[in-house]
């Protein structure tokens, strides 16, 4: 029984000392230190742990990987890392746990393999953004735009063949472009066709210049207990720390902005409360101001039919 007690005030010792090693994960000057004790300790006590006692180890691991996507670039601090996280997956037996950290060494990698060995740009050709010649090779336009240049760019030689103008050369080359680039996305454009008109179009990404201007807030004590203790980024669920920097949507909610960007391209809608971001879309937007003043219209009508019955009643 004595032993028993012994043990359990040792554990709660030792998450006493994770919770004070997390905290220093936040100081670049205490950031490899923090990460050599943590190592450590999971190489000295995981084996023997309780249940509770790796959750938080695990816990601890787990916000390293969220840190150094965060705010540190260093080679050192995810070499360090990736170390850790390589410990980590030989010593756990959860399936997910394993999952996660696999992730986080595959993050680690690709990490320092881009430092390693930087993009040669001797050889691209940049293209003008903005008003400056960058040096990396113009992406490629994603499909969604693609589809709502070509069928933007129809509706205009519609209009323009509708209006009884004669067709010069010019005219003639663009519709056999427009008519090469329908044939290539043939496949890509029938769905979204049949569904114009009668269902919402698919959601563009969020605009880059409005997703860029979006305010950067630091977690503080006071925003953190305004928060609650167990506020998370809704994205990668992990628990908010002081010292974390969030992106803040015009919603307020708040979120990690390794996390936000990549789910702004897919969703372009809030997690949380699925507000909408502005895109460069002009077909989306024209869209979404139809259908706004259509929603207006309807209650109009509704308050009318309602004001209609209240009268004959």
């Amino acid at each position: 029984m004595q032993s028993k007690e012994i043990m359990g005030s040792d554990e709660q010792v030792l998450k006493k000392e994770l919770e004070e090693l997390q905290k220093q994960l936040g100081k670049k000057q205490k950031f490899e230190d923090a990460l050599s004790s943590l190592k450590s300790l999971l190489r000295l006590h995981y084996p023997s742990a309780s249940p509770s006692l790796r959750k938080t180890f695990y816990s601890v691991v787990c916000r390293v990987a969220t840190v150094l996507k965060t705010r540190y670039t260093s080679p050192g601090f995810w070499l360090a890392g990736s170390g850790l996280f390589q410990e980590a997956l030989l010593l756990t037996s959860d399936s997910t746990e394993k999952e996660h950290l696999r992730n986080c060494i595959a993050q680690a990698k690709e990490h320092l393999d881009q430092i390693e060995n930087p993009p040669d740009v001797s050889q691209n050709r940049g293209y003008l953004f903005e008003g400056h010649l960058t040096v990396d090779p113009e992406p490629p336009q994603p499909q969604w735009l693609v589809q709502s240049n070509i069928l933007n760019s129809m509706a205009t030689l519609q209009e323009f063949e509708s209006s009884g103008r004669p067709v010069d050369h010019n005219t003639i080359e663009t519709a056999s472009s427009l008519l090469g680039e329908l044939m290539s996305n043939l496949d890509d454009m029938i769905p979204e066709i049949m569904e114009m008109g009668s269902t919402a179009p698919r959601v563009p990404p969020a605009s880059k210049e409005v997703v860029a201007k979006l305010p950067v807030v630091t977690i503080t004590e006071d925003i953190l207990a305004e928060l609650g203790k167990d506020a998370e980024c809704a994205i990668c669920k992990e628990n908010l720390v002081v010292n974390d920097k969030m992106q803040e949507l015009p919603c307020k909610h708040k979120f990690h902005p390794p996390c936000l960007k990549p789910w702004l391209d897919e969703h372009n809608s809030c997690p949380i409360c699925r507000h909408e971001l502005q895109t460069d879309d002009h077909g989306y937007e024209s869209w979404k101001e139809r259908e706004k003043e259509a929603a207006e219209e309807r209650r109009g009508a509704e308050n009318a039919v309602r004001g209609g019955e209240f009268m004959y009643i």
